[in-house]
Formats: C-alpha cells, sequence, structure tokens
C-alpha cells in the first residue's frame, strides 16, 4: 500500500471492519462519524455463511456470541394462513458454516471495539460537507475545517458525498414497496428460525436475537403511495397491524406487540459504475444500495470491507484490484434479491398454487438440493479469494 494513513467516512458496519482492517494492516486509520456516538439500535440482522466468514477472519465471532447472537436453524415460508410452505434447513449447510441472527447494535458494538483495539481514532459527531480526491485527498468538514489522508474511504451509506462525485446523481426510483421495521418481546416461543409469512402483495419476516429474548420483524407491503427512503421514519403501528390484518399463525401475536416502528419507503439504485478515484474508494451502499429481500445489505459490506484492505496490501493499481473483485458478485446478489419479491407477494390463484407445491415438494423431496441451490450465496468466503 502506496500511503500508510487512512481516513473513513461512517461509522456502520462496512466502515468499522474496514477502518478495523486496515488498522491491523500497519494502516493509521481515521473514523469519521456524524453521528455523537457509535450505535446502532432497535434493529436486527442475519449474517449467513459468507458474511460470518469476514467475522471470523477479524477474530469477533465469540464477542457476537457472548452478547446472544442466535444460530439459525431454517428459513421456513408461510402463507398467510399460517400453514408450512417450504422449509430451507440451515443445518444442512457444509460444515463450518453458521447463519447467524443478532442485533444490529451488538454487531456495530463488536466491530467498533475491533477498531478501537487496533488504535482506530474516532471523531464523533463529525459532519462533512465535501471530499476531493487527489494525491492526498481531503475532507471539508461542516464546521470549516479539514483532514488529509493517503486513503479515503466513502463508507457513508446511501447518501455518500462520493458517491454523486465519482458517477454523478443517482438514478434512483421508488419500487412501490414499503418495509415497516420492529422489535418486540419473544413472548410466543419463536424457534431459532427465519419465518417468512407471504400474502398478496405483502410478506412479513420474524427471527430471534439477543438469546432469543427479543424477536425482528421487517414487513414489506406492495402500496402506491411514495414513502421516503432510510429506516429512522416513525410510522403508526396501527398501519402496520392494518396492512396485515388476517394473517394467521404467530403474526397476529407478534403484531398485537409492536409499541415503536419505522417505516422506510424502498428505492432502487443502480450499482454505482466507479467504486474509486484518486485514492478515494466506495463500499456498500454508497457503491450498492440493494433491497432487503435476500439479507445481505449487512454482508455485502462486511465483504467489500474484507476485499478492500486485502487489496490494498497487495499494492499495484489496488483500487482497481477491488472494484474488479467485487462488480460481479454485487450484480448478482441484488439481481437475486430483486427477484425475491414478487415470489413473497404471489396472489392467490394457479400460479401461487404452482409455486407454493413446487416449494413443498423441494423442501421435502430434496431439502440438501434446496440449501445448495444458495451454495453460490453462502459458500463464497471471500477471505479466501484470490
Amino acid at each position: 500500500m502506496k500511503h500508510t494513513n487512512a481516513i473513513v467516512i461512517g461509522g456502520g458496519i462496512g466502515g468499522l471492519a474496514a477502518a478495523a482492517g486496515f488498522a491491523r494492516r500497519g494502516v493509521a486509520v481515521t473514523l469519521l462519524e456524524q453521528a455523537p456516538q457509535i450505535t446502532e439500535v432497535g434493529a436486527g440482522l442475519q449474517i449467513s455463511p459468507n458474511g460470518m466468514a469476514v467475522l471470523r477472519a477479524l477474530g469477533l465471532e465469540p464477542g457476537l456470541r457472548r452478547r446472544g447472537a442466535v444460530k439459525g436453524r431454517a428459513v421456513v415460508l408461510h402463507n398467510e394462513a399460517g400453514a408450512q410452505v417450504a422449509r430451507l434447513d440451515l443445518t444442512r449447510l457444509k460444515k463450518g458454516q453458521e447463519y447467524m441472527f443478532l442485533h444490529r447494535a451488538d454487531l456495530v458494538d463488536v466491530l467498533a471495539e475491533a477498531a478501537k483495539r487496533a488504535n482506530v481514532t474516532f471523531e464523533l459527531g463529525a459532519q462533512v460537507a465535501s471530499i476531493r480526491p487527489g494525491e492526498t485527498p481531503t475532507v471539508q468538514m461542516v464546521d470549516g475545517s479539514t483532514r488529509r489522508a493517503g486513503t479515503l474511504v466513502a463508507a457513508d451509506g446511501i447518501h455518500s458525498v462520493a458517491r454523486p462525485l465519482l458517477n454523478g446523481e443517482d438514478q434512483a426510483f421508488f419500487t412501490g414497496q414499503v418495509a415497516w421495521r420492529a422489535v418486540v418481546p419473544n413472548h410466543c416461543n419463536h424457534p431459532d428460525e427465519a419465518h417468512v409469512h407471504m400474502g398478496d402483495g405483502r410478506h412479513l419476516v420474524s427471527y430471534p436475537m439477543r438469546d432469543g429474548r427479543l424477536i425482528n420483524l421487517v414487513a414489506v407491503e406492495e402500496r402506491d403511495d411514495w414513502a421516503e427512503e432510510g429506516w429512522h421514519h416513525p410510522d403508526d403501528p396501527a398501519n402496520l397491524r392494518r396492512a396485515f390484518d388476517g394473517f394467521a399463525g404467530r403474526v397476529p401475536e407478534m403484531l398485537a406487540a409492536v409499541t415503536q416502528v419505522n417505516l422506510w419507503g424502498l428505492h432502487r439504485h443502480p450499482v454505482a459504475q466507479k467504486w474509486y478515484a484518486q485514492n478515494v474508494a466506495m463500499l456498500g451502499d454508497a457503491a450498492h444500495p440493494t433491497l432487503p429481500f435476500l439479507a445481505q445489505g449487512a454482508n455485502m459490506a462486511l465483504e467489500d470491507a474484507w476485499v478492500l484492505t486485502d487489496a490494498a496490501i497487495k499494492g499495484g493499481n489496488w483500487m482497481a484490484g477491488y472494484q474488479n473483485r467485487r462488480m460481479a458478485r454485487v450484480k448478482k446478489v441484488i439481481e437475486a434479491a430483486n427477484s425475491n419479491a414478487w415470489r413473497y407477494h404471489l396472489k392467490p390463484g394457479p400460479m401461487r398454487g404452482l409455486a407454493h407445491l413446487g416449494l413443498q415438494l423441494g423442501s421435502k423431496l430434496a431439502p440438501s438440493r434446496m440449501i445448495g441451490a444458495y451454495d453460490w450465496l453462502y459458500g463464497y468466503d471471500v477471505t479466501k479469494d484470490a
């Protein structure tokens, strides 16, 4: 790596993983986070084996287990009446692979602790106004001060300061779908599984976290009314309950327990054509936002962070090497996520009957083949990728 110091913008999962990764390789890292503290509240995550490979390589798995990460045993599909449609048996994953359910705040805490142990400098409440690429990239702060380093990493999400600079204005569009997110106590004895409750134009995902004490809920509905992007927009829990009125199984009990909920308008962004320029690189949602239908947003950010720091120590035109190693995989994951929504939202009728019958037969007659269909995703270990 040409430079010995770096600035990372953004204290989320990708930014913290990149900061820790660079620092572990001897780079002096400063992390700029606009919030007054490094924290995430009120959200769950599914970390699939490909993401766990990065966390293990960083030595963070024990810390997650101490915070109550739950080992997932299955992904189970139900119809709105509560009947099981199919079961993806996660115990059939390859040896050493694990699928975990955890609280986002716990992962952020573990990554932040790893970054601090590696001597990353944190600047909190640091609001970035703009950046200027170059031999020594410059960060202009809102307070008028500047920061400079040999390498600049923008891990600052969908509203990244780097993305429009490198690619022009984003051409995102509203997908006609909204998602609610909530956390409730696990009073319904939810098993260590992710449950997807599918209905006409909507679906709800639930899974346990923090040693099974809590349940994370993500509920998606198709609708015409535009909604703003971002998780931090409060909504009335009654709207969520109204959208899923008539769903059976555990759904009514879980929704009855919701006291606070946030609403997210789902917008589709193109994958950025250019992820780097003049010692500035983007990762995670800054480069390739993804819809939440394959639970891969955090996993892709972790993979990005590993490849970026690994490419840096290999030298040469390492930023181009980083993008080249990531582009095809990221596009494949995003396309798979985009195609999942319609499968969950089929209307009652012959098409849904045939689709559900195929899933039922597959999970009963060929369970290993069902899980094997995801080997391209879960079986990929970016820490061993040359």
